[in-house]
């Protein structure tokens, strides 16, 4: 399911007062999703070298994929992952969620240590992956203001 972080389906926020409204929707979500459990916040680093690149934290690591098998090996890409486990609490993730909705940081994925709920946070919104429809729809209930009125839900 798909939230927007900004009425409207406003992509980028302009101002302060609409930071506020973006990290107000993220954290809403996350509290629902992760309140009172461990979470692994995870987040890629892309690189052309097998190598972990020096600047991804060492701290955390947790694998490297290789994603585009190209013979030619200055083409091959890979995603080197950090997966960093910590107790959920509102807003202990919010300047990478600023990052996030600025467009400077992408492809991070936020998830119980069992992996069954999952939150992609995104600059102009959130994709969440729930273990269930039955959760999915209570949730989609609650929040039904935050969904995209265009008929694919995007």
């Amino acid at each position: 399911m798909r939230f927007h972080s900004l009425p409207e389906s406003k992509r980028y926020a302009v101002d302060e007062t609409e930071c506020t409204v973006v990290l107000e929707r993220y954290n809403t979500i996350l509290d629902e999703l992760f309140a009172g459990a461990d979470v692994y916040v995870i987040t890629p680093v892309w690189a052309t070298e097998a190598e972990v690149p020096s600047f991804q934290p060492t701290v955390g690591y947790w694998q490297s994929l290789l994603v585009e098998d190209d013979p030619d090996p200055e083409f091959r890409t890979y995603c080197h992952l950090s997966a960093a486990r910590r107790p959920w609490q509102r807003g202990c993730i919010d300047e990478l969620l600023r990052d996030i909705a600025d467009d400077k940081v992408a492809g991070v994925l936020i998830t119980d240590t069992r992996m069954q709920r999952i939150h992609h946070p995104y600059d102009g919104g959130a994709d969440v992956f729930l273990a269930t429809s039955e959760e999915r729809d209570r949730m989609r209930d609650r929040h039904a203001e935050w969904l995209s009125s265009h008929p694919s839900g995007l």
